[in-house]
């Protein structure tokens, strides 16, 4: 008999998986609605859906591995790295999802908001937060909204040798800024963000991608802690922000 796996668990959702299925229960439906258009609309493999009973939601298992975790080497091969390049390339080039994204208005502030809490709280030190905020500032700029998955996490993408099977996750998908994905699917593992480009080809600032890292990572920090995660872990958030001192 296949048992129950508990891949995520937090306050706002949860995801198990029992044998080839996967159950994701979200207490926003929103999210679970996007998600489901996302993957409908994407021109890179998604996971098949099985069925929805809200809040649950059922999908299928998809083949392979993931390519990596964060924290954690990457077994995944040069190769394998800019197969995943050119999968988010397909994606930002197909058309605008029919729905708003977030822009410039709403992460400056939260930004600014996540700052100020980290070192009110003395959570981490204030050159720390000063310099990483100073190297977000690039990626506050406007662009152009492109298709993103909005939580490319290394983690989230899947493939069989060098052939990506799918990538999870959809529930943040919406027109955005293309580097925002690139920096999510390379947090931890910059060491391959060249090969990310060189399958993802022309368009790319490094400079703007590693402005969201700092930016995603200064941001996450609070949600990891009140969400029983913990950013300090080798490889992670906390990382990432002294990789830029």
């Amino acid at each position: 008999m296949a048992e129950v796996e508990v891949v995520v668990a937090h306050q706002e959702r949860a995801t198990l998986r029992v044998g080839d299925v996967f159950l994701k229960i979200d207490a926003d439906q929103a999210r679970t609605d996007v998600e489901v258009e996302a993957m409908a609309l994407a021109p890179v493999p998604t996971p098949e859906v099985l069925w929805r009973r809200p809040p649950v939601l059922a999908l299928a298992a998809l083949p392979g591995r993931a390519l990596g975790r964060l924290g954690e080497p990457s077994l995944a091969s040069p190769a394998a790295w800019a197969a995943a390049g050119a999968a988010v390339r397909m994606l930002h080039d197909a058309p605008l999802p029919p729905w708003p994204g977030r822009g410039l208005d709403d992460i400056a502030p939260e930004l600014d908001r996540e700052c100020e809490w980290l070192l009110t709280n003395g959570v981490l030190p204030t050159e720390l937060v000063t310099r990483n905020r100073q190297v977000a500032d690039a990626a506050l700029r406007p662009w152009t909204p492109v298709f993103t998955h909005g939580d490319l996490q290394v983690s989230h993408v899947f493939l069989a040798g060098e052939t990506i099977t799918g990538v999870l996750d959809w529930s943040e998908a919406g027109p955005g800024d293309a580097h925002y994905d690139l920096a999510t699917l390379t947090l931890g593992h910059e060491e391959h963000l060249g090969d990310v480009v060189a399958g993802y080809g022309s368009g790319v600032d490094l400079d703007v991608v590693r402005a969201w890292s700092s930016l995603r990572s200064l941001r996450g920090v609070r949600w990891l802690i009140e969400h029983g995660y913990d950013p300090a872990s080798p490889g992670c958030e906390i990382d990432v922000l002294r990789s830029r001192m």
